[in-house]
């Protein structure tokens, strides 16, 4: 018994002298490694430290805006909220979320009406259920799934007003280790104009080699370099318990960009041109409206057709992309002609007829042919044969000379307007042979040639401004914070693309496009409250080498006639009817909106009167007045008859009552009702068609009389 009892004490010794043992050798090793890192080692790990916690990052800079001609932001980077529910918070009682529960879905649902109270709590709890259930469950590694650990309250980003309102809300406003309610952070380029101008403004996204924010279309595209600033770089330091990041070089700003767009006439040009797509069935549409002095660029619209929805977005901006002109580039071969003397009397005739076989091939005036037009009546008329012998006079024998001397006249210069993907236009370089010469007749009336919408109106913009070919331009300002503003100067493809006398003959021709017996545009553009001269064109697309029959149609000119001010450009593909029928009337009906809300430098409701024995004028301001106040100003300004119309009455259902109203009352009330408003004259409403209280459909035209038609 004695001899066993030894036996196990010394196997009991024996593991204990192999568990010191090992224990002895586990700490050598501890204490090796830990001298060979600190003592042996120690530069090499000193260094490896340094490379991580004393890293340099680059640090991002905060973009700038875009800005509208007065200020109004058009985009701008914005901090939004993504908020949501750490269910898995320790300090979450049950208790406490159940007591708070009702009333922070009768505050949800005040926030968000897309559920009721009631839904709102059968969501949470219910999402709260299966989020914890799933941490649960044990995956086939053996590790518990915990990755929807967190609840998101919205699918949608909250502003900062919205993310601070939440926050207020019960069960919410407890402290965090209470509730795990907390927010992801994003910075989002923000439009709050959404669609307006949208392709124009362009959009941002990440660069494919660093995770950076730059332009990618646009204006935002076009100004990145500005717009993004320049990058700053940041060190990490271990403090106590923390990392923290400290600025070596800061990030600097980006510039805030004033642009050119006038957010007012940019609504009136995107609600004229869309009206008119889905009026005729366009495929897509076009508009720019430029100021004549400046060449600011005021508005600009793309819209296309989405199949899907049968609605117009946001598309390619046409407005820079090259196409083949049609008869608008008539006026430009006309500048040339005027230029190099080749027409000196716009009213002399020169024998033109139906039809004109040269180089081989026919050229054709049917069915409007006639034995012979004048330089004004070419334009007019819009004669194939009269502009292509008058190119061919002078460059019948040297037909690369006609692109020659469009390029003396600065019109493929780069415009370097800050819209994105801008192409100047091609003129092909012509030799001699039968083939070059009648090339050089197609690019005299608009074929053989591809020229950007905004490039013709460049050249239109120049007729209207005596000759002065001014850069287009869609930004005017550069400013940040500690800098002077910069402001970007008036500049010019040339000082004068064409002498003054002669843009003032080609503004002639063009009014006579309107306002001509025989104009292309006069059943279609003529307005008595805005005079517009333009030039209409239409140009069958080609797919492949071959015409189809879907066309292009343009209308590009200028208004008001008298003294220019805003010129402009329509192009539209696949419209229903012609050039003048749509494009034409899309920049008549924008005139006619900017003159209704006083844009063109006079107010169409003070009509101007001087009535007899000697009064004097008084402004159709009394017709707004009441009787008492009328006759007492009426008194005061000896005006023997201040006449005021009684106003309208009120109707319930149908077209709205607008007689007595002034022009600008009226067409608010009638576009509010989706109505489209046609008017002549100035001053107060004398009748409508048709008549108030009459069953209408949206989108139905409602043609007013007023009192000085």
């Amino acid at each position: 018994m004695a001899t066993k009892q030894h036996t196990n004490k010394r196997h009991i010794l024996v593991r204990y002298a192999l568990v010191v043992g090992f224990m002895l050798l586990f700490s050598s090793a501890i204490a090796w490694s830990l001298f060979k890192t600190t003592a042996i080692q120690a530069k090499a790990w000193n260094a490896k430290a340094a490379e991580v916690l004393m890293k340099k990052v680059t640090t991002e800079p905060e973009r700038g805006k875009l800005l509208a001609d007065d200020g109004t932001v058009l985009a701008a980077n914005l901090q939004f909220y993504i908020p949501r529910i750490d269910w898995f918070t320790e300090g979450i009682k049950d208790s406490v979320l159940m007591k708070d529960i009702n009333p922070l879905c009768d505050s949800l649902a005040a926030f968000d009406n897309s559920r009721t109270a009631i839904e709102w709590k059968q969501k949470i709890l219910q999402d709260r259920k299966e989020i914890l259930e799933t941490a649960e469950r044990v995956s086939p590694d053996g590790k518990k799934g915990r990755k929807n650990r967190s609840y998101r309250l919205f699918p949608y980003m909250l502003t900062h007003n919205q993310y601070e309102r939440l926050r207020n809300f019960p069960f919410l406003c407890r402290p965090k280790n209470k509730n795990g309610f907390y927010a992801e952070k994003q910075t989002r380029r923000y439009k709050p104009y959404g669609n307006m101008a949208a392709r124009s403004i362009g959009n941002v996204g990440q660069d494919s080699l660093s995770s950076s924010e730059h332009g990618r279309s646009g204006l935002e595209m076009a100004l990145d370099s500005l717009l993004y600033g320049k990058s700053g770089i940041a060190q990490s330091i271990q403090l106590t318990n923390s990392i923290v990041r400290a600025e070596i070089v800061p990030a600097v700003k980006g510039y805030d960009i004033t642009t050119t767009i006038n957010v007012q006439l940019q609504d009136i040009v995107e609600n004229c041109l869309n009206d008119m797509c889905l009026e005729s069935g366009a495929r897509w549409g076009t508009c720019v409206l430029m100021e004549v002095e400046t060449g600011e660029i005021k508005a600009i619209s793309n819209l296309e057709l989405d199949d899907k929805t049968g609605t117009y977005i946001e598309g390619r901006n046409h407005a820079v992309l090259a196409y083949e002109p049609g008869s608008v580039v008539k006026t430009i071969s006309m500048m040339v002609a005027l230029e190099d003397g080749i027409v000196t009397d716009i009213n002399a005739p020169i024998a033109t007829g139906s039809d004109w076989m040269y180089a081989g091939r026919n050229i054709s005036d049917r069915p409007h042919g006639a034995a012979t037009r004048t330089p004004r009546e070419i334009i007019e008329t819009s004669s194939n044969i009269g502009m292509a012998k008058l190119i061919v006079k002078d460059y019948g024998q040297n037909p690369g000379g006609f692109r020659q001397r469009l390029e003396q006249m600065g019109f493929f210069d780069p415009f370097n307007s800050g819209i994105a993907g801008e192409t100047p236009p091609n003129y092909p370089k012509l030799g001699n042979k039968n083939w070059d010469k009648l090339s050089l007749t197609r690019q005299a009336y608009g074929y053989a040639t591809t020229i950007p919408p905004l490039y013709t109106l460049a050249m239109y913009n120049a007729i209207a401004n005596d000759g002065k070919f001014v850069r287009p331009h869609l930004f005017k300002k550069l400013s940040r914070e500690g800098e002077p503003d910069s402001i970007i100067p008036v500049t010019y493809i040339r000082k004068q693309v064409c002498s003054p006398e002669n843009a003032r003959k080609l503004r002639t021709m063009l009014y006579d496009v309107v306002w001509g017996s025989h104009g292309t545009a006069r059943h279609w553009v003529q307005d008595s409250a805005v005079k517009i001269a333009g030039k209409t064109g239409t140009a069958y697309t080609n797919a492949k080498g071959q015409y189809g029959t879907q066309k292009r149609l343009a209308f590009c000119g200028f208004f008001p006639y008298e003294k220019p001010k805003y010129s402009c450009i329509v192009l539209m593909l696949g419209a229903d009817r012609g050039a003048g029928a749509c494009s034409g009337m899309v920049m008549r009906n924008i005139a006619r909106k900017m003159y209704a809300k006083g844009l063109l430098g006079e107010a169409p409701d003070y009509a101007k009167e001087t009535p007899k024995s000697g009064a004097k004028p008084y402004p159709t301001l009394f017709a707004s007045m009441g009787s008492n106040m009328a006759n007492n100003i009426q008194r005061s300004l000896n005006v023997k008859s201040a006449h005021r119309y009684a106003t309208p009455a009120r109707v319930e259902k149908g077209v709205p009552n607008v007689i007595g109203l002034n022009v600008r009352e009226a067409i608010r009330l009638l576009e509010n009702a989706g109505l489209t408003v046609n008017f002549s004259g100035s001053g107060m409403v004398t009748s409508q068609s048709p008549a108030a209280g009459t069953a209408y459909r949206r989108g139905q035209r409602v043609n007013l009389k007023l009192r000085n038609s």
